[in-house]
Protein backbone atom coordinates (compact mmCIF):
# COMPACT_ATOMS: atom_id res chain seq x y z
CA UNK A 1 0.00 0.00 0.00
CA UNK A 2 1.55 3.25 -0.81
CA UNK A 3 0.01 6.92 0.04
CA UNK A 4 1.01 8.83 -3.43
CA UNK A 5 3.71 11.12 -1.77
CA UNK A 6 6.50 10.82 -4.27
CA UNK A 7 9.79 10.27 -2.35
CA UNK A 8 12.19 10.13 -5.24
CA UNK A 9 12.64 11.25 -9.05
CA UNK A 10 14.62 8.39 -10.12
CA UNK A 11 15.55 7.53 -13.58
CA UNK A 12 15.27 4.51 -15.95
CA UNK A 13 19.12 2.74 -16.55
CA UNK A 14 18.25 -0.20 -18.64
CA UNK A 15 15.54 -1.57 -20.14
CA UNK A 16 15.55 -5.58 -21.31
CA UNK A 17 13.35 -7.05 -23.69
CA UNK A 18 12.26 -10.64 -22.26
CA UNK A 19 9.96 -13.19 -23.83
CA UNK A 20 6.70 -12.10 -22.28
CA UNK A 21 8.05 -9.33 -20.45
CA UNK A 22 10.60 -6.91 -19.64
CA UNK A 23 13.46 -5.84 -17.18
CA UNK A 24 14.01 -3.04 -15.79
CA UNK A 25 16.92 -1.46 -13.85
CA UNK A 26 16.13 1.54 -12.24
CA UNK A 27 18.54 4.89 -10.43
CA UNK A 28 16.78 5.62 -6.93
CA UNK A 29 19.23 6.27 -4.39
CA UNK A 30 16.99 7.19 -1.19
CA UNK A 31 14.21 3.90 -1.98
CA UNK A 32 16.80 1.47 -2.49
CA UNK A 33 17.88 2.13 0.94
CA UNK A 34 17.15 -0.54 3.02
CA UNK A 35 15.63 -2.84 0.46
CA UNK A 36 15.94 -6.38 -0.58
CA UNK A 37 14.88 -8.93 -3.07
CA UNK A 38 10.53 -9.35 -3.41
CA UNK A 39 10.31 -5.70 -1.25
CA UNK A 40 7.75 -3.56 -3.39
CA UNK A 41 8.39 -0.33 -5.00
CA UNK A 42 6.13 2.14 -7.14
CA UNK A 43 7.61 3.21 -10.58
CA UNK A 44 4.88 5.66 -11.93
CA UNK A 45 2.50 4.35 -9.80
CA UNK A 46 2.74 0.99 -10.29
CA UNK A 47 3.50 -1.86 -7.86
CA UNK A 48 6.54 -3.40 -9.11
CA UNK A 49 8.47 -6.14 -7.12
CA UNK A 50 12.54 -5.54 -6.32
CA UNK A 51 14.38 -8.54 -8.14
CA UNK A 52 18.18 -7.19 -6.83
CA UNK A 53 19.29 -4.33 -5.37
CA UNK A 54 23.29 -2.39 -5.85
CA UNK A 55 24.95 1.20 -5.52
CA UNK A 56 21.77 2.99 -5.46
CA UNK A 57 20.11 1.11 -8.36
CA UNK A 58 17.24 -1.78 -8.36
CA UNK A 59 15.70 -3.92 -11.30
CA UNK A 60 12.25 -5.30 -11.64
CA UNK A 61 10.59 -7.57 -13.84
CA UNK A 62 7.85 -6.17 -15.80
CA UNK A 63 5.26 -8.79 -17.29
CA UNK A 64 3.45 -8.22 -20.44
CA UNK A 65 -0.13 -7.36 -18.65
CA UNK A 66 1.44 -4.46 -16.52
CA UNK A 67 2.95 -3.21 -20.21
CA UNK A 68 -0.19 -3.47 -21.75
CA UNK A 69 -2.42 -1.72 -18.87
CA UNK A 70 0.24 1.14 -17.90
CA UNK A 71 2.45 3.46 -19.66
CA UNK A 72 5.59 1.75 -18.62
CA UNK A 73 5.82 0.27 -21.97
CA UNK A 74 7.13 3.86 -23.15
CA UNK A 75 9.84 3.93 -20.85
CA UNK A 76 13.53 3.84 -22.38
CA UNK A 77 16.87 4.32 -20.68
CA UNK A 78 17.56 7.94 -19.53
CA UNK A 79 13.70 8.34 -18.49
CA UNK A 80 12.59 10.26 -15.24
CA UNK A 81 9.84 8.45 -12.91
CA UNK A 82 8.13 8.70 -9.88
CA UNK A 83 9.30 6.46 -7.20
CA UNK A 84 8.03 4.94 -3.41
CA UNK A 85 8.26 2.82 -1.04
CA UNK A 86 5.44 1.25 0.63
CA UNK A 87 3.76 2.59 3.46
CA UNK A 88 4.95 1.94 7.17
CA UNK A 89 1.98 0.84 9.68
CA UNK A 90 1.66 3.92 11.83
CA UNK A 91 3.02 6.16 9.93
CA UNK A 92 1.32 9.30 8.61
CA UNK A 93 -0.79 8.70 5.59
CA UNK A 94 -0.21 11.87 3.76
CA UNK A 95 -1.63 11.32 0.30
CA UNK A 96 -4.81 8.74 0.23
CA UNK A 97 -4.84 5.04 -0.17
CA UNK A 98 -2.85 4.09 -3.46
CA UNK A 99 -2.45 0.52 -4.18
CA UNK A 100 -0.11 0.68 -7.02
CA UNK A 101 -2.88 -0.99 -9.54
CA UNK A 102 -3.25 1.16 -12.61
CA UNK A 103 -6.46 0.97 -13.01
CA UNK A 104 -6.54 2.73 -16.97
CA UNK A 105 -4.36 5.45 -18.96
CA UNK A 106 -4.73 9.08 -19.50
CA UNK A 107 -2.80 11.94 -21.32
CA UNK A 108 -2.19 14.96 -20.40
CA UNK A 109 -4.34 17.56 -22.48
CA UNK A 110 -3.17 21.16 -21.79
CA UNK A 111 -1.44 22.94 -18.91
CA UNK A 112 -2.08 26.91 -17.53
CA UNK A 113 0.20 28.32 -15.65
CA UNK A 114 -0.70 30.47 -12.76
CA UNK A 115 1.66 32.61 -10.82
CA UNK A 116 2.05 29.89 -8.02
CA UNK A 117 0.65 26.81 -9.38
CA UNK A 118 -0.44 24.90 -12.32
CA UNK A 119 -3.79 23.92 -13.85
CA UNK A 120 -3.77 20.48 -16.07
CA UNK A 121 -6.46 18.73 -17.77
CA UNK A 122 -5.59 15.15 -18.18
CA UNK A 123 -7.60 12.86 -20.20
CA UNK A 124 -10.08 9.91 -18.31
CA UNK A 125 -11.09 6.73 -19.94
CA UNK A 126 -14.69 6.57 -20.03
CA UNK A 127 -15.06 3.29 -17.77
CA UNK A 128 -13.31 5.54 -15.24
CA UNK A 129 -15.42 8.28 -15.13
CA UNK A 130 -18.03 7.31 -12.25
CA UNK A 131 -14.98 7.13 -10.00
CA UNK A 132 -13.54 10.58 -10.48
CA UNK A 133 -15.32 13.33 -8.69
CA UNK A 134 -14.73 16.74 -7.35
CA UNK A 135 -12.38 17.22 -4.94
CA UNK A 136 -11.57 13.37 -4.96
CA UNK A 137 -8.48 12.03 -4.95
CA UNK A 138 -6.64 10.03 -7.88
CA UNK A 139 -3.17 9.51 -8.24
CA UNK A 140 -1.78 10.20 -12.02
CA UNK A 141 1.57 8.80 -12.52
CA UNK A 142 2.07 7.94 -8.71
CA UNK A 143 1.21 11.27 -7.23
CA UNK A 144 -1.88 11.48 -5.03
CA UNK A 145 -3.80 14.52 -6.67
CA UNK A 146 -6.61 16.09 -5.42
CA UNK A 147 -9.66 16.58 -8.53
CA UNK A 148 -10.24 20.56 -9.30
CA UNK A 149 -13.37 19.33 -11.93
CA UNK A 150 -14.81 16.25 -13.28
CA UNK A 151 -16.26 16.11 -16.74
CA UNK A 152 -17.09 13.22 -18.94
CA UNK A 153 -13.49 12.36 -21.22
CA UNK A 154 -11.02 14.12 -18.22
CA UNK A 155 -10.40 16.09 -15.08
CA UNK A 156 -8.22 18.68 -14.09
CA UNK A 157 -5.69 18.85 -11.07
CA UNK A 158 -4.02 21.94 -9.70
CA UNK A 159 -0.06 21.38 -9.16
CA UNK A 160 1.83 23.21 -6.46
CA UNK A 161 5.41 24.33 -6.48
CA UNK A 162 6.54 21.19 -5.35
CA UNK A 163 4.88 18.89 -7.31
CA UNK A 164 6.13 20.29 -10.56
CA UNK A 165 9.49 20.53 -8.99
CA UNK A 166 10.01 16.96 -7.51
CA UNK A 167 7.87 14.75 -9.72
CA UNK A 168 7.56 14.09 -13.68
CA UNK A 169 4.43 15.94 -13.63
CA UNK A 170 6.71 19.16 -13.85
CA UNK A 171 7.96 17.45 -17.08
CA UNK A 172 4.99 16.05 -18.79
CA UNK A 173 3.85 17.59 -22.17
CA UNK A 174 0.04 17.67 -23.82
CA UNK A 175 0.09 14.48 -25.67
CA UNK A 176 2.19 12.39 -23.28
CA UNK A 177 0.72 9.62 -21.40
CA UNK A 178 -0.07 8.83 -17.98
CA UNK A 179 -0.85 6.55 -15.22
CA UNK A 180 -4.10 6.41 -13.47
CA UNK A 181 -5.41 5.15 -10.73
CA UNK A 182 -9.28 5.78 -8.85
CA UNK A 183 -10.09 5.85 -5.55
CA UNK A 184 -9.94 2.43 -4.46
CA UNK A 185 -13.04 3.16 -1.92
CA UNK A 186 -15.14 4.19 -4.76
CA UNK A 187 -14.57 0.65 -6.29
CA UNK A 188 -15.45 -1.18 -3.34
CA UNK A 189 -18.59 0.77 -2.42
CA UNK A 190 -19.69 0.28 -6.20
CA UNK A 191 -19.03 -3.91 -5.94
CA UNK A 192 -21.02 -3.64 -2.15
CA UNK A 193 -24.12 -1.81 -3.75
CA UNK A 194 -24.32 -3.95 -6.57
CA UNK A 195 -24.66 -6.93 -4.60
CA UNK A 196 -27.11 -5.69 -2.38
CA UNK A 197 -29.29 -4.52 -5.21
CA UNK A 198 -28.53 -7.65 -7.36
CA UNK A 199 -26.87 -5.47 -10.05
CA UNK A 200 -23.61 -5.89 -12.00
CA UNK A 201 -21.98 -2.78 -10.69
CA UNK A 202 -20.00 -3.39 -14.02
Amino acid sequence: MFTGIIEELGEVTAVEPLADASRFRLRGPLVTEGAKHGDSIAVNGVCLTVVETADGEFTADVMAETLERSSLGALVPGSRVNLERPMALGGRLGGHLVQGHVDGTGAIVERTPSEHWEIVKVSLPPELTRYVVEKGSITVDGVSLTVVDAAAGHFTVSLIPTTLALTTLGRKQPGDPVNLEVDVIAKYVERMLGDRTGQDPR
